[in-house]
């Protein structure tokens, strides 16, 4: 029986640099890596579905807290592991989406990077509260979202129009999170402290989004230089 038939397919090229690869800044995974994640893409798709399903789980209590027009803009990392798994899908059937993988992308670096981050700046309530081993679960899992971000340039070189789609549609996402509520309050994953607390010199709500509001820009750069080097390397 083909193993990698029935659970993925051949991998897409390398790129279009001469060596195959693009600069190891925008895509520092090993060749060897990214053609496991294509060739078992199907496994890759299952992983990140189960991911999505817990991820609405965990979130059920605030689910309950936010009306219901504003819940597109709650579940911040299983929408992300959500859209990996369509772009990554849509790969697979044949039907590759360019803004697919640039919201996969986005969301995955954002969330997988602002997750750890916020774990590791209130790390005493959150290890209180989740315990070890789900804590040591939740940070490693979100930092595989951003390992397996890194493996979509082979499936789109990150056109504008897509880029552009993937930017609005977080910066919106920040907004409703810790800026401009339109119906309710914010709605940013839940915090074990108080947003007005205050924290060293600031407050516990601006601590989180300055964490998210460079993690917005960080996959707008890596997706444009990406776009760029792969520009450059078919000249």
């Amino acid at each position: 029986m083909d193993i990698v038939g029935a659970l993925g397919r051949d991998p897409p090229e390398r790129g279009p640099a001469e060596d195959g690869r693009l600069p190891r800044w925008v895509a520092p995974l090993p060749a060897a890596l990214e053609d496991v994640a294509y060739r078992f893409v199907w496994v890759v798709v299952a992983i990140n579905l189960l991911g999505t399903a817990f991820g609405f789980w965990y979130y059920r209590f605030q689910f309950a807290r936010v009306p219901v027009e504003m819940w597109a803009f709650v579940p911040d990392s299983p929408g992300a592991t959500l859209l990996i798994a369509l772009a990554l899908a849509s790969w697979a059937v044949g039907r590759s989406s360019d803004t697919l993988a640039a919201l996969a992308f986005f969301g995955n670096i954002k969330l997988g990077l602002w997750t750890p981050y916020v774990l590791v700046v209130f790390y005493p309530e959150f290890l209180a509260n989740a315990g070890p081993p789900l804590y040591a679960f939740l940070f490693v899992s979100h930092l595989g979202m951003v390992l397996q971000a890194f493996v979509l340039h082979r499936m789109t070189d990150f056109p504008v129009r897509a880029v552009a789609v993937a930017t609005a549609w977080y910066t919106v996402d920040l907004l409703m999170d810790y800026f401009v509520p339109v119906i309710g309050g914010v709605t940013h994953t839940s915090l074990p402290y108080p947003d007005p607390q205050p924290w060293f010199t600031t407050t516990v709500l601006q601590v989180a989004a300055a964490g998210a509001v460079v993690l917005t820009v960080v996959p707008l750069f890596l997706a444009l230089a990406t776009r760029v080097e792969t520009l450059r390397a078919r000249e």
